[in-house]
């Protein structure tokens, strides 16, 4: 890791309308884990036999795994190490199964200097589809 940095961006270098992305393919192992670490052992996710019977004709991923790939992008990306994740609203729109890529995007929409606060739209998308909408405020360090 030398040199590379620890610091993200800071609140002075953003600007309305940057935007940043990070994509994986979900995977069951990646279900099975998350079930594991959140403790939602919902059959919906993990059982195919109960998924089949459901509204999803099959198991989907949990929707906060989608919602994880977001605080992905501020965390590594943009603003990146250093920021601090201070609200999300989320709306989940259509379902993610095993093998889908979702691509996560965040776009900055609004400053608030006063605050150092940062308000990103925030998206999940699955071929072109949007699967989850919303808006997060992160706290982003300043150079002063």
């Amino acid at each position: 890791m030398s040199g590379e940095s620890l610091n993200g961006m800071y609140f002075e270098e953003l600007s309305v309308g940057q935007s940043a992305i990070f994509a994986k393919t979900v995977t069951e192992a990646d279900i099975v884990a998350f079930a594991g670490v959140s403790g939602d052992f919902n059959p919906v996710h993990i059982n195919e036999e109960f998924a089949s019977q459901t509204m999803f004709k099959g198991r989907i991923a949990h929707g906060m795994l989608s919602a994880a790939f977001v605080s992905t992008v501020f965390g590594t990306k943009l603003p990146g190490p250093g920021c601090i994740y201070v609200s999300q609203l989320l709306k989940f729109k259509a379902p993610v199964r095993i093998g889908d890529t979702v691509t996560a995007r965040v776009e900055v929409t609004t400053l608030t200097p006063e605050k150092k606060f940062a308000t990103f739209k925030t998206t999940c998308s699955v071929a072109g589809k949007i699967v989850m909408d919303g808006e997060a405020t992160l706290m982003v360090p300043s150079k002063g």
